[in-house]
């Protein structure tokens, strides 16, 4: 039975602790903040509850096979999920206004068809299709295995473009998710669709690989879910389970780095000066700044992970809290999706670092009692991407108050009457996110994408420092809450069976 640490409690560190605790480990988790969950957090005031990062769940076979594989209990008997529907809703710049079914392709078609005339849902669906083989491909070896130590196997694309014929001039093939948009989806509203996919997971569009495309698959096919109570509720349910397992928790506490004996990691050190010694050390974060040295050693070139289109850190998120009066409108959708007018030049604005001046903002509006103090009020999250803090000084006071102005006046076309409902708002940008999980910049880490030559991967889950290991975001399969639990799945199995593990089957 050997002493593991693992530093930091967000989604991908826990998932691990609880898999290693089940597998006979004692596993103690240290974490700088004063509670669980990294970006999986939760805003209260006065009744109303706001997640103040993920507000859906993708992929939620990936939190039911950690409780299967972590106890006898099922995920369901510790929070109730909730499918959406519809999935989404979207207000076009012409005023389409068109709302998708949950995991309904048939219903995705005929809805796309009334909206944006006939042939356009074909035309998704046709797209969807293509992204799908793109997600057979690429699912095994990007999401359900440790990074290859033959990575540079998943620089190829595998989204089969459509080769198109063009008179007097060469064939062409979509390499990135903006010419597909263009190209085969042939319609400004879809390529805007598909566009509002990337950029919501903080990726540009006019860089992301084709291979991008299963973002939209995987929604459209395994469907958006609601964690009842807000997704804090989700993060919570991994804590217990923690616990319940005998995985200890050490709060307020800081790790300055980790300690090496013999060429391999022995423990960490906190900010107090205590030493902690472990057979292993998990790093929920980034572990570069708390060891010696590379810890993929000798400056090899390794996946590092997607940054911003100018080789900036990825965007963040800024999201406005709005606490209303009047009760909620029983046909809102829970999640509507206005989109920019030019979601090119949004793109160009924030991946230079720029806010966008006319940005696509996400409208979130929970049909749960528990986020509200009575039927009469309603919990209304505004969200948009933006440049990461320090590309933008995200702690002016004055800039956050007008660019939440912006966002509001954008969610006008959801919300009318807003200014008459709100009581108060609160405002969280990429300053807050950093301040809450540490990451640099308050930067959210979009999920790992096969193509581009393996510039849109991340490090993988061992390091080339001996009992080292990579779990979360920042880590092998990259950002998102069903890829940190992924993580959490790959860094158990190589720390259980060893370097051979090739995840499970």
């Amino acid at each position: 039975m050997a002493g593991i640490v693992v530093i930091g409690a967000g989604m991908g560190a826990m998932a691990t602790a609880a898999r290693l605790a089940v597998a006979g480990h004692r596993v103690t988790v240290y974490e700088r903040a004063a509670t669980y969950g990294g970006s999986v957090g939760r805003f209260e005031r006065d009744g109303f509850v706001f997640d103040t990062g993920p507000g859906l769940l993708r992929l939620p076979a990936v939190y039911r096979d950690l409780f299967v594989k972590t106890g006898k209990e099922p995920l369901e008997r510790s929070v109730r999920l909730d499918q959406v529907e519809p999935a989404s809703r979207h207000l076009f710049a012409d005023g389409t206004d068109v709302r998708l079914p949950n995991t309904s392709r048939a219903g995705v078609v005929s809805a796309l068809d009334a909206a944006l005339g006939a042939g356009a849902g074909e035309r998704w669906a046709a797209f969807l299709g293509r992204a799908r083989d793109a997600w057979d491909r690429s699912r095994r070896p990007l999401l359900e295995e440790p990074l290859w130590p033959d990575w540079q196997v998943l620089g190829r694309d595998p989204y089969p473009a459509v080769r198109q014929r063009r008179l007097l001039r060469g064939a062409r093939q979509a390499a990135t998710l903006a010419e597909i948009g263009a190209w085969e989806l042939a319609d400004p509203r879809l390529a805007a669709l598909l566009d509002g996919h990337a950029l919501a997971y903080g990726l540009d569009p006019r860089r992301a690989p084709a291979s991008a495309a299963v973002l939209p698959y995987l929604e459209q096919t395994f469907g958006s879910w609601y964690v009842r109570g807000g997704m804090r509720e989700l993060a919570r349910a991994v804590y217990e389970r923690c616990l319940a397992r005998r995985v200890e928790f050490r709060f307020g506490a800081e790790v300055v780095g980790v300690v090496e004996k013999d060429g391999a990691a022995a423990g960490i050190e906190l900010a107090d000066g205590t030493v902690a010694a472990a057979d292993h050390v998990v790093a929920g974060i980034a572990p570069g700044r708390l060891v010696a040295r590379d810890p993929d050693g000798d400056g090899d070139v390794r996946p590092r992970g997607p940054g911003g289109g100018d080789g900036g850190p990825p965007p963040g998120r800024f999201t406005v809290l709005l606490a209303l009066r009047g009760a909620r409108d029983p046909e809102a959708a829970h999640r509507t999706v206005v989109h920019s007018p030019d979601g090119s030049a949004e793109a160009a604005d924030v991946f230079a670092g720029r806010t966008a001046a006319v940005p696509t903002v996400t409208v979130t509006r929970p049909d749960d009692p528990a986020t509200r103090p009575d039927e009469g009020h309603e919990a209304v999250t505004l969200t948009a991407t933006v440049p990461a803090h320090g590309r933008v000084d995200w702690s002016d006071a004055a800039l956050r108050e007008r660019y939440a102005d912006v966002l509001a006046r954008r969610a006008g076309a959801v919300l009318p009457g807003l200014a008459e409902r709100l009581i108060r708002r609160e405002v969280r940008t990429p300053a807050d996110t950093e301040a809450q999980t540490g990451a640099a910049g308050g930067s959210v880490p979009p999920p790992a994408l096969a193509g581009a030559s393996g510039g849109f991967l991340y490090p993988a889950n061992a390091t080339r420092l001996s009992g080292l290991y990579r779990a979360g975001g920042w880590a092998h399969p990259g950002g998102g809450l069903a890829h940190a639990g992924m993580s959490g799945a790959l860094v158990a199995g190589l720390i259980v069976e060893g370097a051979e593990f090739r995840g499970s089957r």
